[in-house]
């Protein structure tokens, strides 16, 4: 049992509450009332527009539809004091988990994390006072009305971190969408070459009178948490689910370094990720080699605390059905276990303080300290080669080694990361 849902997670709309109506200047003309006094109503209140979060929708293609939201205007004051009706409000229904930012600034306005979660993101006109509200001792016929305020209008973006249950994480061509389509019938489009996948795909599954949705995370590369290769659109999307699958590609030429990989690069975007309930899982069974050397690898992970690891073909679907049964043992029963709202859970930018750094250099020793750097240190496994290699890319991607060089470093110095020596070489 199965549904699937190709996801477009941004949008940019325009937004324009309704204008407040126009007060009206109006006397009494009453017959035997030869000096009726100022009867004008007021304006009624222009509509606001409303965004809501909707758990029934799941993608922001709309939105790609129709981008201009404007609520109707209050109406007209009236005689004999009737004031103008308030306009409805225009609700717009968003799926949950949506951050709604100012286009111009890219100033949070909400986060929409909760089932009917509201925020008015444009509020209607106040409309305009009548010639009664003027009336005075000292004017006693006063024809002054208002016109009704004008309403607001701006430009948003909608983004939208998707809530789903199970997230599918690895390199480029680890087979998780090949894995998503057979879990639970999506078809997400699958070929032999890294990058098939440029969006997240949804695929829900159904066991046991539960239901769990998957989603196929595009292949994660060193720099993701930096936005290299449109590395925030995916991982944001990690951040809401409430378990992890690291889909390892069996006949990589390492995949132990690949999961110190995307481990890293999770633990750098958002550090809350390394916490989060996970399955390792060795893809790609049905070739000899990978069956061969399986008992290795195996052996290799269990040394870094991953002795529960699950070898699968998703091409075969040996295991699958072992896998299905782990996943819904393992995953959290709470879906609002990990609704973390955007104000405490940024997104990884260059300019956070995150990957902000200080060298100082003490009796010809550097020290470098940084919550980015030093977190990317920890996470690195000193004794591959690769790792740390891409610890050394990082160290440029970050600007940290032009730094030291600037500093005068030379090869055979001492180099502190937090409460790690290096030797420096270039």
């Amino acid at each position: 049992m199965v549904c699937a849902t190709m996801l477009i997670d941004e949008a940019k709309i325009f937004v324009a509450s309704g204008k407040g109506g126009d007060g009206m200047v109006s006397f009494r003309r009453e017959k035997y009332v030869p000096r009726g006094g100022p009867s004008g109503g007021s304006g009624g209140r222009g509509g606001d527009v409303i965004l809501q979060a909707d758990s029934n929708l799941n993608t922001l293609y709309f939105f790609h539809k129709r981008v201009h939201f404007k609520a109707k205007a209050g109406t007209k004051g009236g005689s004999s004091n009737k004031s103008g009706a308030d306009a409805d409000a225009l609700v717009v229904q968003v799926p949950l988990g949506t951050v709604v930012r100012e286009a111009k600034t890219g100033a949070v306005r909400a986060d929409l994390v909760t089932e009917g979660a509201q925020v008015v993101v444009a509020r209607g006109g106040r409309g305009g006072r009548g010639n009664a509200f003027f009336k005075s001792a000292a004017n006693q016929a006063p024809r002054l009305a208002e016109k009704g305020e004008p309403g607001e209008e701006r430009w948003l973006t909608l983004e939208l971190k998707m809530i789903a249950d199970v997230a599918l994480v690895g390199v480029p061509n680890a087979g998780k969408s090949t894995l998503l389509s057979v879990v639970s019938n999506a078809k997400p489009k699958i070929a032999d070459y890294p990058f098939t996948t440029l969006q997240p795909n949804l695929g829900t599954v159904i066991y046991d009178n539960r239901d769990l949705v998957f989603a196929d995370i595009p292949g994660l590369i060193e720099g993701a948490h930096m936005g290299i290769g449109l590395g925030h659109a995916f991982l944001r999307h990690v951040q809401r689910t409430r378990m992890i699958i690291h889909v390892l590609d069996g006949s990589s030429d390492d995949p132990v370094a690949d999961y110190n990989q995307i481990k890293a690069e999770l633990a750098l975007f958002d550090d809350r990720l390394v916490d989060r309930p996970e399955m390792v899982v060795i893809n790609k069974l049905d070739l000899p080699d990978v069956r061969e050397y399986l008992p290795l690898l195996e052996e290799q992970l269990a040394e870094r605390g991953l002795a529960d690891t699950l070898a699968i073909s998703a091409l075969t679907r040996e295991n699958i059905t072992r896998l299905i049964q782990l996943v819904f043992e393992m995953a959290p029963e709470s879906p609002k276990l990990f609704l973390h709202p955007v104000s405490e859970s940024p997104v990884y930018e260059l300019e956070d303080s995150d990957v902000s750094f200080e060298i100082n250099r003490e009796d010809g020793v550097f020290y470098i300290s940084g919550a980015g750097i030093e977190r990317a240190a920890a996470m690195t496994y000193w004794d591959y080669e690769e790792a740390v290699a891409r610890f050394q890319k990082t160290l440029e991607a970050l600007g940290i080694a032009e730094a030291l060089e600037e500093a005068g470093i030379q090869d055979g110095d001492t180099v502190f990361v937090g409460e790690y020596e290096l030797e420096w070489s270039e």
